[in-house]
């Protein structure tokens, strides 16, 4: 039961975002990821409701709303894909073919 939240302002708070979604019922965690090097938010989070009916009324709400000069976008969060352990080994060597 977790929601996708986009097109977040970068000065939101993982506070923030609970506050917002608190109006549609009981938040169990929020999650905001953070850029790797610069350490900045990234835009978006994540947000995990207890129950089912409450994550459709946040989303049902907040999808489309203005906030903080913003339109969010909010949806069920997909499952992450796995990342292959090939792609990062096809990227960094190119197969040349036989050497004679």
């Amino acid at each position: 039961m977790t929601v996708y939240v986009g097109n977040l302002p970068y000065e939101v708070t993982e506070e923030d975002l609970q506050s917002i979604f608190a109006e549609y019922g009981s938040v169990k965690r929020v999650k905001m990821p953070v850029d790797r090097e610069t350490g900045r938010q990234r835009g978006f989070g994540f947000v995990d409701m207890e129950a089912e009916n409450d994550e459709a009324k946040a989303i049902d709400n907040l999808d489309g709303a203005e906030w903080m000069g913003r339109t969010l976008k909010a949806n069920k969060a997909k499952p992450r894909e796995p990342r292959s352990s090939n792609r990062n080994f096809e990227r960094n060597f190119s197969y040349r073919g036989d050497r004679d």
